[in-house]
Formats: structure tokens, sequence, C-alpha cells
């Protein structure tokens, strides 16, 4: 007898519906076909084991199962349940007319309980598109698949919860989410705060214009002084995610496996920061199983590199065309998948391998160029990408012991989202571009004019300061957030300036 019953394959964050065939005739064997990787190939005695605990048959006699389509390679062991649905239905101990209506996914352990699988969301919004009544799968992947509206969802323990679900033994609860109060309740939930850094109101300042028009930054400073305490609190100030976005987020954290079980979305921007120890693979993403890098993980939040010159070249090299794409394809010889890694890079360092260099007490006990080999580890063309670079001095004793409270995230987060959401409406023509650090040259010369007083300023400062060529875009672009964070339609002389100020590695004298 042939029955089909389906599951779903994910490559990227977008899934792929397969088909399960199975037929049972005459003769002996167990055969399964459809390019099934060994996890696949292994689930025979998986499936065998869970249908003899829970009273049912292995089949005698010939068993051949198909995974269509023949030319898509299928991996793990997330299809168990689906073949074995399939073979109880081929062989008349599971009779239901409306299988083929859900898609059916879970793995099996060998007394028959059903574990979690990865991509549960990007699975059950390619059930709702191509139609499907419903989703089996585990419970603990139950709320995440239930975040798509319009799909039946159901949570299982074990095996014998979906015979008896099909033959009306057991009312399973449909599992429902209800996904724009949970969105609203998550955007709650916020554990650090920029009150919570004693001083450094230059720094905070410089976080906001990097938050504002999504620049990249790079803090320089000694140990201690604060820097990744800060960079820590910087999504806090970041605009809350769209619905879209969340749902984005959370599918590619899904498909990593990365998502709490008590989690069904991800309404927070994620701030990731990897160690220096990290691989340009684990990064980036790919491995023989493609899966999301750290840049993909921080997609819509921040990426944060603490001792930025301590990562090794080649992964620092490869960050290159990520930032400028906000994509990344991993390629192989019989297909390819792209994420998405739109991101801000927040990267820190120390001025000098022993970190004092330019300390107002301690004296730096670093050699004649030693300064300048320790900022080469860092290419020019990576350097390039960092729109702002502040320099972090240490926080004063009375500053540090005062009793006065700085700004919140929640006072600094609406100044951000106004100057967004200006930006917006500037670049509302322009699909590829959302914020002033995304700005071509072309859009730079439109919306990046300056008055002849401000074109002086910045002329006088590049020839005083011996400011690098790249460095003139980089000052337009962080001039107009400034501008746009005061609502100023125009460029004026002091938002060049203060501009001017981040651009400290690009002086002559630095080093």
């Amino acid at each position: 007898m042939l029955i089909n019953t389906y599951g779903s394959a994910v490559f990227g964050i977008d899934a792929t519906t397969i088909t399960i065939e199975v037929n049972i005739m005459k003769g002996t064997g167990y055969f399964i076909v459809g390019l099934p990787d060994s996890a696949i190939r292994e689930s025979q005695m998986r499936i065998w084991s869970a249908l003899k605990e829970n009273h049912f048959r292995m089949p005698g006699r010939r068993v051949i199962i198909n995974m269509a389509p023949a030319d898509i390679r299928k991996e793990g062991s997330a299809y168990d349940l689906t073949i074995a649905v399939g073979i109880l239905a081929a062989s008349e101990q599971l009779i239901y007319e409306e299988l083929e209506q859900y898609i059916i996914m879970g793995e099996l352990t060998l007394e028959g309980k059903v574990l979690p699988i990865k991509g549960a969301l990007a699975i059950a919004i390619q059930a709702k598109k191509e139609g499907f009544k419903g989703f089996i799968l585990p419970k603990q992947n139950a709320r995440e698949a239930a975040i798509v509206e319009g799909l039946e969802v159901y949570g299982v323990d074990h095996l014998v919860d979906v015979v008896d679900f099909f033959e009306t033994k057991l009312a399973l609860e449909r599992v429902i989410v209800d996904t724009r109060q949970e969105f609203a309740q998550n955007l709650k939930l916020q554990t650090s705060d920029f009150s919570d850094v004693k001083g450094q109101q230059n720094i905070k300042r410089a976080l906001t214009i990097a938050a504002a028009g999504g620049h990249n930054a790079l803090l320089v400073g000694p140990p201690g002084a604060g820097k990744t305490m800060l960079a820590k609190r910087l999504p806090g100030i970041l605009p809350p995610l769209e619905l879209e976005e969340a749902l984005e987020t959370t599918k590619i954290h899904s498909v990593a496996g990365k998502l709490p079980t008590d989690v069904s979305m991800i309404a927070a921007r994620p701030f990731r920061a990897p160690h220096h120890t990290i691989s340009d693979v684990a990064l980036v993403g790919g491995g023989a199983h493609p899966q999301p890098g750290e840049i993909s993980m921080a997609h819509n939040g921040v990426l944060f590199l603490d001792e930025l010159p301590e990562f090794k070249r080649s992964v620092l090299e490869v960050l290159r065309q990520p930032i400028e794409e906000r994509r990344i394809t991993i390629s192989r010889a019989r297909f390819s998948v792209d994420y998405p890694a739109s991101f801000m890079l927040i990267a820190s360092m120390n001025p000098c391998p022993c970190g004092f260099y330019n300390h107002p007490e301690k004296d730096c006990v670093c050699g004649p160029g030693i300064v300048q080999k320790y900022l080469n580890k860092i290419s020019g063309p990576l350097l390039d990408r960092f729109d702002l670079h502040v320099e972090v001095t240490p926080v004063k004793f009375d500053e540090l012991t005062g009793a006065e409270i700085s700004e919140t995230s929640a006072e600094l987060r609406p100044i951000v989202s106004n100057a967004r959401n200006l930006q917006a409406e500037r670049f509302e023509t322009d699909k590829k571009v959302h914020c002033n650090a995304q700005m071509d040259t072309q859009q730079v010369n439109a919306f990046c004019e300056l008055n002849p007083e401000s074109k002086l300023l910045l002329k006088q400062a590049m020839e005083r300061l011996g400011l690098s060529a790249r460095a003139y875009n980089r000052i337009l672009k962080v001039s107009r957030t400034i501008a746009d964070l005061e609502a100023s339609e125009t460029i004026e002389m002091q938002h060049i300036a203060e501009a001017i100020t981040y651009r400290t590695l690009d002086r002559n004298n630095w080093g």
C-alpha cells in the first residue's frame, strides 16, 4: 500500500516541503532513497524500536521509502516521526483520510518520545504558504511554530500521541499564540540600562549617534574604561524591532537551533559578542552542513568584537563583504544558501599592547613603533568601515562615586527613533537603504550638502589634522546623522565639527 506523509527541509532560512512516500509490497528488506544522510538511514533502528515498545509492528515485508524531490539532500533526524507515521499508515495500523493535510516532524527516541527539531518557524511559514491544514511537531517547538496564524499547530511528546490524535482517541490541544501580544510583552524585557554607566557622557553621545544612523563604531581606550559595558547597552537605545524584523530574526535563531524553548519570538534586538578565538566559518556561517554564523545571529542587532586586534586577520577580513551587502552567501558544489546579515558592528580595542597609550595618568611602556604596529593588525579596508573612532578615557573618581543620574536608555530611545524616522522618509524610494550609514556616494552628494562655512571648516580640519581621504565621506554621513538628531534639514558647522572629533585613528599624529 502506498501512503504519502509530509515533512520539510530547511535550506538557509527557508523551508522546502518534502514528500515521504512509503510503499509496502511483497518481499523483504528496508530501503530508503532520495539522497538521505547517515542520520536518516539510521532512523530504521530508532523507528523499529519505537514501534515495538508501543505495541506496533514493523511490517515483515519490503518497505520502500522515497524522499521527494529526490535531487535535494535531506539531513538530520527530524524525519523519524514522519517516516514512522507513514509506515503505520501504509501497513494499515493507522487509518486517517486527512493524513496528507499535515506536516509532521520530530526525532524519535528508542521508546517513542519525540525530541525537538530546528527551524520550526521556517517550516510553519512554508506549510501555511502551501495550504497545509496543520503542523504536528515536538511540544518544545510548538509555541515557536504557532506564531504563524492560520495554521493548526499541535505539540506532542510521544509517538502514541500522534497515532491517538489521528484515530480521534486523543484530542490534542491546539497551540495558539497571540503574536502581537507576545511581541509587545517581550519588548518590555530590558535588563541593562545606560544609566548604569557612570560618567562617559561623550561616549554615550557617540553611541547615540551610532544608533541613530546605523553607524559602525570603534571604541579605543585603556583597560577598565567601560568600553564593553557601554557596548552591551547599545541595543537598549536602538529603535524597537518591527514585527516583520522580529519574525525574520526569530527564524534565523530557530534554524540555528539557538531559540530558547520558553521563547516563541525574539522581540529584543540581538547582541552577539563572539570570543576572539572564533573561526571565520563560525563568524560568517557555513560548514559541511551550512548553518548561520554569528553575523547572521546578530541580524537586526549588534555584533560586538571585543579586543579587535586579537582576532585572527583572516576572520576580520571576511567581514568586509557582509558589512556592505548586509547578507552572506554560502556556496557549495551542489547548492548555495543566503543568510541575512544586517547588523551594526561595534568593536573595542586597547590603544597599544600595554593599554596605556595616551592615558592621562599612567605611562605607556611600549617601544617606538609598537603602537602603530598594533593598530596595523586591523587592515585599512576594515578600518574604513568604522564611521566613528571614539577615544574612551578612564572615569574620574568624582564621577564614579557621584550621585548624579545620567540619561536612561528609555530616554535615549525616542531620540534615536525620531532620527531613524527622518531617515526612513528620506530613503523611502530606495528599499536597499534604511539609514544614513548605508548611503552611497550619490546619496551623500544629494543629502549632505554643505554651506561655504562648513565646507571651509572640513577643509581646514583635513589639512591640519592630516585626516585621510577615506574620512571625508564618513564625516559627511555622521554629520548628517547629528543633524537628524536635532531635526535639522541642513548640516551646520557644529554638526561637521562634532563629526570630525570621531575620526581619531585617521589623524597623522595617532600612534
